[in-house]
């Protein structure tokens, strides 16, 4: 055989292989599509009480591609029995569930158990309010200013759609606003900002001895030494280096639905099950990808070190986390298996998602109580090397020198500012230099980058509140 034929056999191979794959990762896009879909508008209907259609216009105008299979979906919301049914073109039929207190989870066939919720617990010692029970108007004009730009309108898309913007100071609200039928309790989907929260209760478990960032992680899949994933650490989960193949969820794109990551969110009953039987792409700790997987598998580690159950989950994030924040208006989601929907499902009000963000600018303490081990939230905020968005150990991050730290601080971000980030438009932006914390929820595209006006936020912010400011506090 030439060498010219050998060429020509080994590339024509590798491109019948290339559109197989392709071939059959388009069979999955009418689920995956239908799936988000669902999901989305389940949760954002029975537990946000946000009105459905203007909901799926919002979201999936936000998605590059997305209008090109949109109007050719059946979305079905039924009121009485809290579901919602999506198919696009009469097939890739998917079913999300709402169950109370957990709030929406896809089932692929099975019978979906209720979840016991624990009882709620007395608040022990209570925690300073961050404001009282009414809208916290802004506390100057230059506040004032900053939250009209946020919620202003540009006159043609990418629409901005900001649905509500707290600012954090101290400790205390100085200015809140919300969109229309949204409210201080209205429970908000973060997307991958969960992935922060799902940092944070590690890092409990690292408190309390029972994880290791710098130790394989106790998978029954990978427990065999010759498996090269037994080498996967908490560290490289976090920081999206574990080199599993599951390809991206960098973006939200209709091309994102091609991604297998996305067949285990949205096709799987079990998504750590399937995270954890995929192999390896890269070494483990050699290369930077981001992909929810890697949050899948960290979520199972904390339902099984909480006792198993979804019950025990929630009780141990409620218990550790929750409650000793003032966490009032959260609500944690689960797959079809019990596991927590780690890589984008927590829902809670901005007040809440400020909470959580406080508790970074306190180092990790709240109420006297150390609620996250020492040097963890400056771990947290480290950057991740070869990560060229910038980002740490489940935390978006300006530190270190790549592309996207030194992208946001050239456009008005302050250098020592991290913060956990969800698709569309999801902020919850930390500045320990500041003492601030600054939320911002709504749907807007990821590109171009200034789409959603965070940037100009952040910059008016900081300015109104540096200096000589002078700010009442909430009321």
């Amino acid at each position: 055989m030439t060498r010219r034929k050998l060429v020509f056999i080994l590339v024509a191979t590798t491109a019948f292989a290339a559109l197989a794959l392709s071939a059959a990762r388009a069979r999955d896009v009418p689920r995956v599509a239908t799936g988000f879909v669902a999901n989305v508008v389940c949760s954002e209907t029975f537990v946000s009480g946000l009105d459905p259609r203007r909901n799926l216009t919002e979201t999936t105008e936000a998605m590059p591609g997305a209008g090109l299979i949109t109007w050719a979906m059946d979305t079905e919301v039924d009121l009485d029995r809290r579901d919602v049914t999506v198919t696009l073109f009469g097939l890739g039929r998917s079913h999300a569930v709402y169950r109370e207190g957990v709030g929406c989870t896809l089932e692929h066939g099975e019978t979906l158990a209720e979840i016991a919720l624990p009882p709620a617990r007395p608040q022990a010692a209570p925690l300073p309010e961050i404001a009282g029970p009414a809208l916290v108007a802004p506390q100057t004009p230059q506040l004032a200013a900053a939250l009209d730009r946020a919620f202003a309108e540009p006159a043609e898309p990418p629409f901005r759609r900001t649905r509500a913007v707290v600012v954090m100071k101290d400790g205390r609200v100085v200015a809140e606003r919300y969109a229309d039928g949204i409210g201080i309790e209205t429970p908000l989907l973060g997307f991958s900002a969960t992935k922060s929260v799902i940092s944070a209760l590690i890092g409990i478990l690292v408190r309390d001895g029972k994880l290791a960032i710098d130790q394989p992680v106790p998978i029954a899949a990978w427990k065999n030494p010759d498996d090269p994933r037994h080498a996967i650490t908490v560290d490289q989960l976090l920081r999206h280096t574990a080199g599993l193949a599951l390809g991206s969820s960098l973006q939200a794109s209709l091309a994102s639905a091609l991604e297998p990551v996305n067949r285990m969110k949205y096709m799987e009953s079990d998504m750590a099950a399937y995270a954890e039987s995929i192999s390896l792409e890269t070494a483990p700790g050699q290369a930077w990808n981001y992909h929810d997987g890697n949050f899948i598998i960290l979520s199972h580690l904390i339902r099984g070190a909480a006792g198993g159950l979804a019950a025990d989950v929630l009780r141990f994030a409620r218990r550790e986390l929750f409650d000793p924040l003032g966490m009032r208006n959260v609500v944690m989601q689960f797959d079809a298996a019990g596991t927590p929907e780690g890589s984008g499902a927590i829902m809670a009000s901005a007040r809440d998602w400020a909470r959580f963000g406080q508790l970074y600018v306190d180092d990790g303490v709240a109420g006297g109580r150390r609620i996250l081990p020492a040097g963890w939230v400056k771990y947290s905020a480290s950057p991740t090397p070869n990560a060229w968005v910038g980002i740490g150990a489940g935390f978006w991050t300006n530190l270190g020198d790549s592309f996207g730290a030194k992208y946001r601080v050239e456009h008005g971000m302050p250098r020592d500012a991290f913060f956990a980030k969800g698709t569309i438009g999801q902020y919850v932006i930390i500045v320990p230099s500041q003492r601030l914390v600054i939320v911002r929820l709504g749907r807007s595209p990821n590109a171009p980058p200034k789409a959603d006006g965070v940037f100009d936020l952040v910059r008016d912010v900081v300015a109104a509140t540096s200096g000589n400011a002078r700010l009442a506090g909430g009321n």
